[in-house]
């Protein structure tokens, strides 16, 4: 159904000029060349609320109850990586029909959206242990001292492999929670090893690695493209 065009203020105003002159709805309607219902609605809008101004609307009514809101917050919460699939199976067995736009809509509105995992090295305690240690320590390095350090490191480059995006539900500022990551291991069987470094005055060299790497290679390696 086509939406109808509102009416002006001057419009509605004047239906009620007439209809406290005397005018009957069907007469308003003519001289107006409006419905007699239009001006109906118009003039028992007046005698309500004593004025022809646009109401306040409430809009329609949430589908997901705020125990449902309660219950899928919770349950992305707890596995970021719940598909919105999931959501609407969960709330149709709860007796509660949605789509998947409307699980988007609802958890946005609690601040959480859907987002590509981040991939992460997969890290056992005592490295993130590690790691957080020598960031500490030096924290309060003077900016000089970093432009004397090269740092450098092999990594995979998978050209066949499962490197498929995951989505997760998140708030802002969490991609590096662990539940919102993607472990990653750095030689699981890759194609291709690169070896490569950095330093404040850029990239360095970058290196393939066509053999398994040994001590004695990566000896070489330092020896050619590091020192």
């Amino acid at each position: 159904m086509a939406k109808t065009k509102e009416l002006s203020k001057d419009t509605r105003n004047k239906i009620v000029d007439l209809h406290q002159a005397g005018k009957t709805e069907s007469a308003i309607g003519k001289q107006l060349g409006l419905k007699k219902s239009t001006g109906g609605a118009i003039i028992r809008k007046w005698k309500t609320y004593k004025t022809t101004d646009n109401l306040p609307r409430s809009g329609a009514p949430r589908k997901i109850s705020p125990r449902g809101v309660k219950m899928i917050t919770r349950t992305v919460s707890k596995n970021p990586r719940t598909t919105r699939g999931d959501l609407v199976n969960d709330l149709q067995r709860a007796g509660t029909k949605v789509t998947k736009p409307t699980i988007s809509n609802t958890l946005r509105r609690q601040g959480l959206k859907s987002c590509s995992a981040r991939h992460v090295p997969l890290l056992k305690p005592v490295h993130v242990q590690a790691r957080l240690k020598f960031a500490r320590v030096h924290l309060d390095d003077p900016e000089e001292d970093w432009e004397n350090v090269i740092w450098s490191d092999e990594t995979k480059i998978e050209l066949f492999g499962k490197n498929s995006t995951r989505c997760v539900w998140r708030t802002k500022n969490a991609e590096l929670h662990s539940k919102n990551t993607i472990p990653t291991v750095k030689h699981g069987g890759g194609n291709i090893i690169l070896w490569g470094s950095f330093s404040a005055k850029g990239p360095g060299r970058l290196i393939r690695v066509k053999e398994r790497m040994n001590g004695a290679m990566y000896r070489e390696i330092l020896s050619e493209n590091l020192l």
